[in-house]
């Protein structure tokens, strides 16, 4: 969870408003805490006031993403991204992010395997604009045949150039795709190159109306503005958009326990040799994942980290290393590890280390003083994103697609309790070669045509 380190504790103080809503301040925040509302249609808004600088941060989150996709429609929910973009019969082509910049704000917007998200920073006063713009295109999209071909060809030069034109790219792919066999987070989020190539804008259509819709969605609003007077305008843009009607199935499927070492080879052009290696680990808010964000912690957190040192600095195998504990997932995901070897070091003596390091956590546990440390750095580094209104607004979120924002103080009140026990167990329970997959990539030569 290395984007997610953070403290921040909420005090429920609960606080009727007249549209269904709840209060519940921050302590030791300079902000009024998140204010809790649902519109009827099923809309959900999230509002944090904070008063500091005459800044806003809007976000809308759809819970759609790559997870949700239909066989053979990889990619559609990255295309759909792409394509908010390209214009309503109101707003054309582009014109979405010029009036945002012509106002001096910045706009942009991600897919992941989970979700999709929208987002605005500009003046508070100009908050509005956000919300009239992104009401419109949530059900009057275009999605112009044209444009729509244009686009895809588009994300197919991005896969081109971002994945399949780099090689340890290509290689994550290559291991999510060998380590789950039957959840669809073996998916990439961009989609595999044929299904781009196959997508129509009638499927795409089909897909935005099935999962752009009210009750699909929620809005986060954070920085200097007042509940009393952003909440007519939303009810006013977003209030009178239907629910979707759709008839969609989403995927219960549950990836089943892996029982022995999986393991590929990439063969690219490449400098040097590159190592991943993925463990099948819970997400948050499970028991266990808190153990293994501190693990990740101990093991990969700068130059002071287990795997740095040991591996980098002293025995001078790697050029770097790393471990990352992707515990945010809406389903359990993977522990991962991985290192690039140094000029003319081996790629098996980097997985011979990670795996002394694994193997030393098991056999003693970390320090009372270790595990300390850990802690002291998840927490600040929320400490220092507390400034940041979108950051505000996307711990918020990213909550809140996991269940529900309060969920906010389960994950800090987990991450105090872990004990070196705790961390010692959990490298135990999941770090093990049945439950692992190992990707190698072998650099090859460049052919060069006469």
């Amino acid at each position: 969870m290395r984007l997610f380190k953070f403290v921040l504790i909420f005090a429920l103080l609960f606080i009727p408003f007249t549209i269904h809503a709840a209060v519940y301040p921050v302590r030791n925040s300079n902000s009024n805490g998140v204010k809790e509302y649902k519109l009827k249609n099923g809309l959900k808004v999230l509002i944090i006031e904070d008063h500091k600088a005459p800044l806003a941060t809007f976000q809308i989150w759809y819970r759609v993403g790559s997870k949700d996709e239909p066989r053979g429609k990889t990619g559609i929910s990255h295309l759909l991204e792409h394509m908010m973009f390209k214009g309503t019969p109101k707003y054309g082509s582009k014109v979405f992010s010029n009036i945002i910049q012509r106002n001096g704000g910045t706009d942009n917007a991600h897919t992941t395997k989970d979700y999709t998200m929208y987002h605005q920073t500009l003046s508070s006063d100009r908050i509005g604009l956000s919300i009239e713009l992104e009401a419109d295109r949530m059900r009057n999209l275009l999605l112009d045949p044209k444009e729509v071909m244009n686009e895809r060809n588009v994300v197919m030069e991005e896969r081109r150039m971002r994945y399949e034109d780099d090689p340890q790219s290509s290689l994550y792919e290559e291991v999510i795709s060998a380590a789950f066999k039957a959840h669809p987070y073996q998916w990439p989020v961009i989609g595999w190159m044929s299904d781009i190539a196959s997508i129509e804008r009638k499927e795409l259509y089909r897909y935005y109306r099935s999962y752009y819709s009210p009750d699909n969605a929620f809005i986060v609003i954070s920085g200097d503005v007042n509940a009393k007077d952003v909440l007519p305008k939303i009810k006013k843009n977003f209030g009178n958009i239907k629910p979707s009607k759709r008839n969609v199935i989403k995927d219960g499927t549950e990836e089943p326990q892996q029982s022995g070492e999986r393991r590929v080879y990439l063969k690219k052009e490449a400098e040097l040799p590159y190592i991943l290696m993925a463990y099948h680990v819970p997400s948050f808010p499970h028991e266990d994942s808190f153990a293994l964000d501190v693990l990740s912690t101990i093991l990969s957190a700068g130059k002071s980290s287990r795997l740095y040192k040991g591996i980098v600095h002293e025995k001078g195998l790697a050029l770097n290393v790393f471990a990352d504990y992707s515990g945010f997932h809406r389903d359990p995901f993977l522990f991962v590890f991985g290192g690039t070897a140094a000029p003319k070091k081996n790629i098996e003596d980097i997985e011979k280390a990670i795996y002394y390091e694994i193997e030393k956590v098991k056999k003693e546990m970390p320090s009372e003083r270790e595990i300390q440390k850990a802690k002291n750095q998840i927490e600040a580094s929320f400490v220092f994103a507390q400034d940041s209104t979108y950051s505000r607004a996307f711990y918020v979120g990213m909550f809140e697609m996991l269940g529900n924002w309060r969920l906010m103080e389960k994950y800090l009140e987990g991450i105090r309790k872990v004990k070196p026990e705790d961390v010692q167990a959990a490298a135990k329970k999941y770090l093990v070669d049945d439950n692992k997959t190992v990707g190698i990539l072998v650099p090859t030569k460049a052919v060069r045509s006469e």
